[in-house]
């Protein structure tokens, strides 16, 4: 694991391809060469939120708290530039995603139980996290509010609590994309296609 650096003052949440053993985690690795980022640990979301893939099963975390699950995934801090490149990839200026605060609590911590009392146990989880100090307040990449709730439509209003193997299967690298079209494009077509 990398040291410590006082550069890296920005605390990132990944929930999908930059994680450990996705396509995308590439670009953190490079980072953590050069000493532009830290791991932190395997961290989960306080309150639920909508994970859910897109076109090309490209993961989306919708700024939606309450609906969906606690999310788990990989805990960063990067340097600014670091983060830029990030922002880059991410497409922040490009209207694909925003970065905005999200509150974690270490993964493990407040596991869900998938009983009826779920509301009481997440309030019980809340409390705990916050009476303990254990909270850590991150940015994570939503997807872009101009298409956040139609892509929870489309997604059925279900979603999932970690993208594992399972949920990037299909999964279709930028590289290999139709490149006659902008992301955007992609997802408006992906949107407005008939389910399956």
């Amino acid at each position: 694991m990398v040291s410590e650096n006082s550069s890296c003052t920005s605390l990132i949440f990944t929930y999908g391809t930059l994680k450990r053993g996705f396509s995308n985690h590439v670009l953190l690795q490079d980072l953590m060469r050069t000493g532009d980022a830290v791991f932190k640990g395997s961290y989960q979301t306080v309150e639920k939120y909508p994970l859910v893939c897109g076109p090309y099963r490209v993961p989306f975390l919708l700024n939606m708290p309450g609906s969906g699950h606690r999310v788990t995934g990989e805990l960063y801090a990067v340097s600014s530039r670091g983060l830029a490149r990030v922002d880059e990839l991410e497409g922040t200026s490009r209207g694909h995603y925003e970065r905005l605060p999200i509150l974690l609590i270490p993964a493990g911590y407040g596991n869900e139980s998938g009983n009826n009392k779920e509301n009481e146990e997440d309030q019980a989880v809340l409390s705990r996290a916050a009476a303990g100090g254990i909270t850590c307040a991150a940015e994570a990449y939503y997807a872009h509010k101009s298409f956040e709730k139609e892509m929870w439509m489309k997604n059925g209003g279900k979603g999932f609590g970690i993208y594992s193997d399972k949920e990037a299967k299909g999964y279709v690298k930028r590289k290999d994309r139709p490149q006659d079209l902008s992301f955007l494009d992609h997802v408006r077509i992906f949107i407005s296609s008939p389910s399956d």
